[in-house]
């Protein structure tokens, strides 16, 4: 390996330096979608990688690590708009002294997008700013940050939806499509970008509730058996569309989205079964041999294109 780096001229050295770097964001943050990168073949996994960091960079900053830093709500205003814009200018110049955003950036300009994707999960990031309440506890306690069916699309479009879209020009950058496929691979990106956002929402209700003083299902603090319904038909059906499209994708991304897609599902009917009230007080999760369980049957599917 050390060989092959030196053979790196400076500006292929510092690219693969910031692309380890951002390996090691989803490594530290996300045991399912890191499982889900290594199972992509090669020439997708890094640009995965890629994007995953500068979500989660971002993520992390609009989500309490730097108001735990001390960093006051303007300043966290601030640093995001710099990070946007030099997301931005990396994506335009194919370079960032940000080793994250540089990665991110080389990535968006081998697959084609460009702010397109990137303003609207940045303006996603920022209402998540606005809303929260920065570490006030009386106003988390409350719960009065709460979204209705628009907001709560418009917010998962931003932050879920256009990074299953930023995936998806990565898998199928070196392929063609018509109209009408590349339609149905679109909805499909969106459709399981959109089922992540929303099973994650119940799983992380407490903390989002008592933590950030957010309520992303409802306008209310909290969610009964009702809503809790509704919300596990939503995902299931955002799920089936998404599956429907795998045939579609190119042959070495289709085992890596289809065993997402199965730890998500799986995730969801674990969710189904916990009371509504209890769903504060406990994070739902997949076992690892679950999880095992779960790629060789996806592993079986995509092989013989059996059907669940």
């Amino acid at each position: 390996m050390k060989r092959s780096v030196d053979r790196l001229g400076p500006l292929g050295r510092y690219s693969f330096v910031s692309t380890r770097i951002s390996r090691s964001v989803i490594g530290a943050y996300s045991t399912s979608f890191g499982l889900a990168a290594r199972l992509l073949g090669h020439r997708h996994r890094d640009h995965v990688r890629n994007i995953y960091a500068l979500v989660r960079v971002a993520d992390e900053l609009v989500d309490g690590v730097a108001a735990e830093a001390g960093i006051a709500i303007d300043e966290q205003h601030q640093m995001l708009d710099r990070l946007e814009a030099e997301t931005e200018s990396g994506m335009s110049l194919g370079y960032s002294s940000n080793p994250i955003v540089h990665a991110f950036s080389r990535t968006a300009r081998a697959a084609g997008f460009g702010d397109e994707l990137t303003r609207p999960f940045f303006a996603s990031m920022r209402t998540d700013l606005q809303t929260t309440a920065s570490g006030d506890s009386t106003a988390a306690a409350q719960g009065r940050v709460g979204f209705g069916r628009r907001e709560h699309a418009d917010y998962v479009y931003g932050s879920a939806e256009v990074v299953g879209l930023m995936c998806l020009r990565v898998f199928v950058r070196d392929e063609s499509y018509s109209k009408e496929e590349e339609r149905l691979l679109e909805h499909g990106a969106r459709s399981l970008g959109a089922a992540f956002q929303n099973v994650n929402f119940l799983r992380d209700l407490g903390d989002d509730t008592q933590r950030l003083g957010r309520s992303y299902l409802t306008e209310e603090a909290t969610v009964d058996d009702r809503t809790q319904e509704r919300w596990i038909i939503a995902i299931r059906e955002q799920i089936a569309a998404a599956a429907q499209t795998i045939p579609l994708l190119p042959g070495d991304a289709r085992l890596a989205v289809l065993s997402a897609l199965r730890l998500f599902s799986a995730l969801t009917d674990r969710l189904a079964e916990v009371p509504a009230a209890e769903l504060p007080r406990r994070r739902v999760r997949v076992t690892g041999p679950d999880k095992a369980a779960l790629v060789l049957r996806a592993m079986y599917e995509v092989r013989t294109g059996a059907k669940r």
